[in-house]
């Protein structure tokens, strides 16, 4: 110890730096970085598609029965059967956007998208009309796969959350806007109306493939082509720092198992893949990893739709009227309202998602959800089984329905895409984010197909109170097996799956492998 002090006395440069102010301040976050802001918000405008035919068909549905005289069931598979035949969509694109990249995916999705809106439009009956409803299906499957999935992979892991939260930001955006339209249309004749209201969904699927077109393409896939150079200039440009693109770089070349020592202006190195093999690794043999995260990608998809979601959206007409409301007007005012609450809540979401991470939002959400279903089932009986007019439940259940879509704007609704398009390992990401979105479709086409059924057998206050039972059963299953994501990159996932319900001991081992470690090597020092 003398020694060293005598050391210390001679050579004065040795001694350490007086710390300054700054050095106690907290680092400063990153400005979010505009150009990858403007990559997802171009890409996640896709969703609108989705969005504006959830919201403009609750109301068209009501003219089309009136002019193409057909029954309730009739109606059901209408509405209902856009997200069954989503699914060729869905499970085309994971393949697709390996094939010809995720920014030519979004192009092939507004083109399908724009002949399907054109069928609807311009529709005679209700044969030509499902025609319709089956291409405008195809095109929204392609675009609520590739949409998260290319936000993802272009987002910086600071403001990930807040970027791929953006195409359900849109999807309410659509939704929105179809509420107005239909409200906007309500006042043509009928048989005019409804064409309106679905045929003018062409224009923005047209403006959305031109624009996409400059877009730059997903680095992660044009790592997965061989193209390193071209993904190192998206990396500069879509990163926080140089340093987090060459980290980012290196991760996703370690992934994809190119060598790190390939120079990264060599563009032409083997391609590493087109999708070949990725579902023999996601089902016949995965690893404990890979299993627990595609629990997760099922789970959560179907819950985002059996907690239903779509049943409010697509039938609030109904619901207001079973509730007590029967103009048409006053209806499609109240779904005006509807649209702005999960627009209004969808946005304060992105801004959280970020700030206090995924798992308090969701759990708060669905918890709200729960509370939000159970009281709307039972102003809903109220009424069923009263004889006069209840003002308090008709207020009651409008309050409950605003209630239900903001909890699930605020919480479930994103994360259900942002979650699981970032859990999903590189290799698997495309063509396993289809996956989870085939199962968000079936299971919105299942209920959306069958709600006029189901509360008609067991009553409409006794069909939320299966919904609040679903949303209670999700809760359940999301406290127990969802870890954590806020702030990790996509290439560290794994480390925190493959323990299921005991993945907090098994991170709590890492992190204290990893503070062991960095002592040690502080001893080495």
């Amino acid at each position: 110890m003398a020694d060293l002090n005598a050391e210390r006395d001679v050579n004065p440069s040795s001694q350490p730096a007086e710390k300054t102010h700054a050095d106690f301040d907290p680092p400063k976050k990153p400005k979010r970085n505009k150009f990858a802001l403007a990559c997802a918000a171009l890409a996640s405008m896709t969703s609108i598609l989705l969005g504006y035919d959830i919201g403009v068909m609750s109301g068209a549905a009501i003219y089309i029965k009136d002019d193409l005289k057909i029954s309730d069931t009739q109606v059901e598979i209408l509405v209902g059967t856009l997200n069954i035949y989503s699914l060729v969509g869905s499970a085309a694109a994971g393949r697709t956007s390996d094939w010809i990249g995720r920014r030519y995916t979004i192009v092939v999705a507004g083109g399908i998208f724009f002949v399907g809106a054109l069928l609807m439009g311009f529709a005679t009956n209700y044969a030509f009309l499902m025609v319709g409803r089956f291409i405008a299906g195809i095109g929204v499957g392609y675009a609520v796969v590739i949409a998260p999935v290319y936000t993802a992979e272009v987002s910086p892991a600071s403001s990930r959350g807040f970027l791929t939260s953006f195409p359900e930001v849109f999807i309410n955006s659509g939704i929105l806007i179809g509420y107005v339209s239909n409200f906007a249309f309500s006042k043509l004749p009928t048989h005019l109306g409804w064409r309106f209201m679905l045929g003018i969904g062409a224009i923005p699927s047209v403006v959305l493939a031109v624009i996409v077109l400059v877009m730059p393409e997903s680095p992660r896939w044009l790592v997965l082509q061989g193209r390193l150079g071209d993904a190192k200039r998206v990396l500069d440009r879509t990163s926080d720092s140089k340093e987090e693109a060459q980290a980012r770089l290196a991760d996703i070349k370690a992934a994809a198992g190119i060598p790190q020592d390939c120079n990264d202006d060599v563009v032409q190195v083997e391609k590493k893949s087109h999708g070949e093999g990725v579902w023999r690794e996601l089902f016949l043999h995965p690893t404990p990893s890979v299993r627990h995260i595609l629990a997760c990608v099922i789970g959560m998809h179907f819950f985002h739709q059996a907690s239903g979601i779509d049943a409010v959206v697509l039938y609030s007409p109904r619901i207001f009227e079973k509730a007590g409301i029967t103009s048409d007007n006053d209806k499609l005012l109240a779904t005006v309202a509807v649209g702005f609450v999960k627009t209004v809540f969808i946005l304060v979401a992105t801004f959280l998602l970020d700030r206090i991470g995924r798992r308090p939002l969701l759990l708060s959400s669905v918890g709200g959800m729960i509370f939000s279903l159970a009281t709307l089932g039972f102003a809903l009986t109220i009424i069923d089984h009263s004889h006069e007019k209840l003002t308090w439940a008709i207020a009651l259940c409008i309050a409950m329905v605003l209630a239900n879509v903001a909890f699930f704007s605020i919480g479930l609704g994103p994360i259900a895409w942002v979650y699981t398009t970032e859990i999903i390992p590189l290799r698997l990401r495309a063509q396993g984010a289809s996956m989870g979105a085939a199962v968000n479709r079936v299971t919105s086409g299942v209920i959306s197909t069958t709600f006029i059924s189901l509360y008609k057998g067991i009553t409409i206050g006794g069909a939320f109170f299966l919904f609040a039972a679903i949303a209670a059963v999700a809760w359940s299953f999301f406290f127990t097996c969802l870890p954590e994501t806020q702030g990790r990159t996509l290439e560290d996932m794994e480390v925190l799956f493959g323990h299921f319900i005991k993945w907090r001991s098994a991170l709590k081992k890492h992190e204290e492998g990893n503070k062991d470690g960095e002592s040690n090597g502080e001893i080495q020092l």
